[in-house]
């Protein structure tokens, strides 16, 4: 772990001390923000049958073909961005025919001719419906009648966000970084901005970003409004580090290399994310992006690239593809503790070609009750289009306990709030209970496990109802009187799940 990194994890997550350590731990402040349970960050002992569990996303069908002359069988990194009341994907237009696998073509099917890349877009209301409309900005084939955006330089990889920097000016409050084609002699980013996401132009004539080594490849772009500073996640090449398992035949690793700026103009250095322990694969494309409902916490949808592998004796280049999924509470140190797939290519024969599944930068709610991600599907054949993938709203890990059960106890935390609020799932026979103690572990009086609520069903928003002491009934502001005080959750679960917990 470098330096920088280390400390900002001391800085920012304060992880408590081990209670045997002998030190009086120090409370975590989680406020009234909402923690997912995506990592250990709450969490002091687990005990029983009890323990993080990576969930799946489900499909929810096609959402966006890429079937337009301007579009094509190569349509690639594409940014999703929730702003102004629209649903927004930006994404490459190319084609380039020559690398489908031929024993996979159906008789008869066309493919889209090669052409210049373009930069194009696309809309929803909903996130799940999504149209391409007629933008009359870029002239293709003799006619604007199209959804591109942009055409000069950049149009390799357009990397698009909403910049959330309240000293914005209006002008610029959707950005990207716009790279050219990597085997192209001007290797450099360029800084875009819009005012409505639309209306594009440089920040400056210069480009923003010149260092090598990278093919400016990688998706991930964002402010990061705790620490006040922009953040890029860029495809960088490192020797392998390889620890043995299948077969390496590259001379290189892509990688992912970090950059910050305080004003989007100004960049550092790039510097290698810190993974940890966790395997060194290769990651095409990174996916980084803030989780919109708790945005202290970074998302990572990396596309995991296997370039040794292919199930196709015709197939014009390797590469076999699916995406992952790690978190971050700084930004550069990453926690990996799932190394296992989190959405596969499965059953269709095309989404084993090469470079495919790679997923957008960027979730969002398309329900009071569910989250979606897009990730491309077939990949360099006639039938490439970008796929909904379904989670419910805080889903993408869960504290699980099995049907003998278990106990979770948090690391000592102070809230503001007066009530808790649980995100769950059990089974019929499931439950939760809650107990909260003070700092040394002692049962608060009117919180102890036995005067706790039984909790089962499922809810993605329950706020647990304790009784009033004596009366019988159930109080509105439980907490009230212990907010801001050092706690800890016991949490006795059988045959249930808890995916985020918050105090409000």
């Amino acid at each position: 772990m470098t330096r920088s990194g280390l400390l900002a994890v001391l800085l920012f997550a304060a992880p408590a001390p081990a209670s045997g350590s002998g030190q009086k731990p120090q409370a975590l402040d989680i406020g009234d923000r909402l923690e997912p349970m995506v990592d250990d960050y709450l969490i002091d002992t687990m005990t029983g049958d009890v323990r993080l569990e990576l969930q799946t996303p489900t499909s929810g069908g096609k959402a966006l073909d890429f079937d337009e002359p301007w579009e094509g069988t190569t349509c690639f990194y594409v940014s999703l961005v929730h702003g102004d009341g629209l649903y927004r994907l930006y994404y490459r237009g190319h084609s380039d025919p020559s690398y489908a696998v031929p024993s996979l073509l159906e008789p008869g099917e066309t493919m889209i001719p090669e052409h210049p890349e373009v930069t194009c877009y696309a809309e929803s209301r909903d996130g799940r419906n999504w149209t391409k409309p007629s933008l009359g900005l870029v002239e293709f084939d003799g006619s604007k009648e199209n959804n591109i955006i942009w055409d000069g330089f950049g149009n390799h990889n357009f990397m698009v966000f909403l910049d959330t920097n309240p000293k914005t000016p209006p002008g610029e409050r959707y950005k990207a970084l716009a790279s050219g084609h990597p085997n192209r002699p001007l290797k450099r980013i360029v800084g875009m901005v819009s005012p409505d996401g639309i209306h594009w132009k440089p920040i400056r004539e210069e480009p923003i970003l010149t260092q090598p080594p990278t093919d400016w490849g990688g998706d991930g772009i964002l402010w990061d409004g705790y620490r006040n500073e922009y953040a890029a996640y860029l495809r960088v090449w490192h020797p392998p580090r390889h620890t043995g398992s299948g077969e390496q035949r590259m001379a290189t690793i892509r990688a992912i290399g970090r950059a910050t700026s305080p004003d989007f103009l100004n960049w550092s250095e790039l510097e290698d994310i810190d993974l940890g322990d966790g395997p060194r694969d290769h990651f095409y494309t990174n996916g980084i992006t803030p989780y919109f409902r708790a945005p202290h916490i970074f998302l990572g949808f990396p596309k995991r690239f296997v370039p040794w592998r292919t199930q196709f004796a015709d197939a014009p280049t390797y590469g076999a593809s699916d995406t992952v999924f790690m978190t971050s509470r700084d930004g550069l140190n990453w926690d990996r503790r799932f190394p296992q797939s989190f959405i596969r290519p499965g059953r269709e024969k095309r989404n084993w070609g090469n470079r495919t599944n790679g997923t957008a930068t960027g979730v969002v709610s398309t329900g009071d009750d569910e989250i979606s991600l897009y990730v491309i599907r077939h990949y360099m054949f006639p039938s490439i289009h970008m796929e909904r993938m379904v989670l419910r709203t805080d889903g993408f890990v869960s504290l699980n306990a099995g049907y003998r059960g278990g106990e979770v106890l948090t690391k000592p935390l102070t809230f503001q709030g007066s009530n808790l609020v649980l995100n769950f799932a059990t089974s019929a026979a499931g439950s939760i209970r809650i107990e909260i103690q003070d700092e040394a572990g002692r049962p608060l009086p009117g919180f102890a496990l036995e005067e706790s609520p039984l909790v089962w069903g499922d809810e993605v928003e329950h706020t647990v109802r304790w009784k009033r002491s004596h009366s019988g009934a159930t109080s509105d502001e439980p907490l009230k009187r212990i907010s801001g005080k050092p706690v800890r959750l016991r949490l006795v679960m059988k045959d249930a799940d808890l995916f985020s917990v918050s105090f409000r």
